[in-house]
């Protein structure tokens, strides 16, 4: 088998691992980076995301930045820790540590490093911008780079290729190596072109979730992952073998292996990310033609995750969007409406059931209940109004007009799985953790192979954490002497 050695081994080319590659060949590193698809579709997810920065300027995160990351950080105490009585004295600390990561420091760090990263992108040329974003009603700024997703790759892998990172292309990790002492040493890889490789020095895994791979999504989330559907083309490369590798050589499990980040989309489109984020304004249905969840519980930013988790329950998990003319005169309406397919209109609400497969009858009776409840109000479409319906179940808390105004249109909306949540745990270095809470020597990750998140995404934290955390992982690499 034929050997490369570097110093530093980077394992995928989304903004996680060319942070990484581009901050350890900045510190002096001879570096390579692997990355599974083609040259002309690098970049994975990163590549199609407009890439949201929970940031309230380009120096400082959101006021509400770590605390909202904390209580969605956390998972259960394991029944054994609750009854330390039984655990002798001495093995208490040392059991509590490892049984979680050190999610304070974590945090913490992930926002101190948040604003210096940015000044380091600018630095070579990236750009950001408050631009305007899909999210019609929203409780958080979001600061985006000009170009998106797509401009981070490009930019960073231009930098990356002009520091000498070797990038190789059509590549997947398939083992991670390690010395007698446990330290990684090395990758074995696959290459299209050149067969299996050895790839020496430390390794940093930025090669996300298992959003790409069916069997781990039935194994953790469940058979009713196959009504799933990943957010756009560059998630069918993610397939878990990052955080298969680490297990393998005894990583710490973090985040909800159960769970994944959802986005309301249409399942007739193509495209990526085709969002319908309207249905604040209409009523959700579902296939018998019912209501069965509070459309518009406050902005659409800080509640579409969890309407979509509702989605997902339904049978298929599909559900109808269904609105009348009046949505029209929401201001930028098409802002919250990316599907590339038109609506399905009808000029009653009976010929739109037809439409839709809906019984008619159960639609007619739905919509009749609905408006019954509505009452008068002043409605502001641009802000949460309060005007509520009253003696429904389930209730809608903000912007409830009557859907009583012809034509009107429908969507349908399934759930997009836009990354899963389950990984394995990292310190503030981006060091892989072991099941004693110790580093694991010469290992590294960064990006949505670090399990972060529990029950509920905190929004616009994902690309910001593959950039801090593949800087802080590439920095840490490059150190000589650094394999504790």
């Amino acid at each position: 088998m034929r050997e490369k050695r570097f110093e530093v081994v980077v394992a995928g080319c989304g903004v996680a691992g060319l942070s990484a590659a581009v901050a350890a060949a900045e510190a002096g590193a001879q570096v390579a980076v692997l990355e599974r698809a083609p040259p002309e579709e690098r970049g994975g997810q990163s590549r199609y995301t407009e890439a949201y920065l929970r940031m309230k300027s380009e120096t400082e995160v959101t006021d509400d930045f770590e605390t909202h990351l904390a209580e969605n950080s956390s998972g259960t105490l394991d029944p054994d820790l609750i009854a330390e009585s039984a655990r002798p004295a001495g093995q208490r600390a040392a059991y509590a540590a490892a049984l979680s990561m050190a999610e304070p420091g974590f945090i913490a760090t992930f926002a101190d490093q948040a604003g210096p990263t940015i000044a380091w992108l600018k630095g070579f040329g990236l750009r950001f911008d408050f631009l305007p974003t899909q999210f019609l009603t929203r409780s958080q700024p979001r600061l985006l780079p000009v170009g998106g997703g797509l401009a981070l790759v490009e930019g960073l892998a231009a930098r990356a290729e002009a520091l000498g990172v070797e990038m190789l292309y059509d590549t997947t990790a398939e083992r991670l190596e390690q010395d007698e002492d446990g330290q990684v040493t090395g990758l074995l890889v696959r290459s299209r072109q050149e067969g299996r490789l050895r790839l020496g020095g430390r390794v940093v895994l930025a090669c996300g979730g298992f959003e790409g791979n069916a069997e781990m999504l039935t194994r953790y989330i469940g058979p009713r992952a196959a009504f799933l559907r990943p957010i756009c083309k560059g998630a069918h490369f993610n397939r878990g073998d990052g955080i298969r590798m680490a297990l393998e050589i005894g990583a710490a499990t973090g985040g909800d292996f159960g769970s994944y980040h959802a986005e309301p989309i249409d399942p007739r489109s193509g495209v990526s990310e085709p969002s319908v984020f309207v249905f604040p304004y209409g009523i959700l249905v579902n296939k018998d033609g019912r209501r069965f969840t509070d459309e518009a519980p406050g902005t659409v930013d800080a509640h579409y995750e969890s309407i979509t988790r509702r989605i997902f329950e339904q049978r298929d998990g599909l559900a109808y969007v269904v609105l009348d003319a009046k949505h029209l005169r929401v201001p930028n309406v098409r802002l919250a409406i990316r599907t590339d397919q038109p609506p399905i209109v009808a000029d009653s609400l009976e010929a739109l059931a037809a439409k839709l497969a809906i019984p008619p009858a159960a639609l007619a009776a739905t919509v009749r209940g609905y408006n019954a409840a509505c009452v008068p109000g002043d409605w502001r479409p641009l802000e949460t109004d309060g005007l509520a319906t009253r003696g429904i179940d389930p209730p809608k808390s903000n912007w409830a007009l009557p859907v009583d105004e012809p034509p009107f249109h429908a969507y349908p909306i399934i759930s997009a799985n836009v990354f899963t949540f389950g990984g394995v745990k990292v310190d503030s270095d981006a060091r892989v953790l072991d099941g004693d809470g110790a580093p694991i020597p010469g290992l590294y990750a960064a990006g949505e192979i670090i399990g972060t998140y529990y029950r509920t995404y905190t929004g616009a934290t994902s690309v910001l954490k593959g950039l801090v955390f593949g800087r802080l992982a590439g920095q840490h690499a490059a150190r000589r002497g650094n394999a504790t």
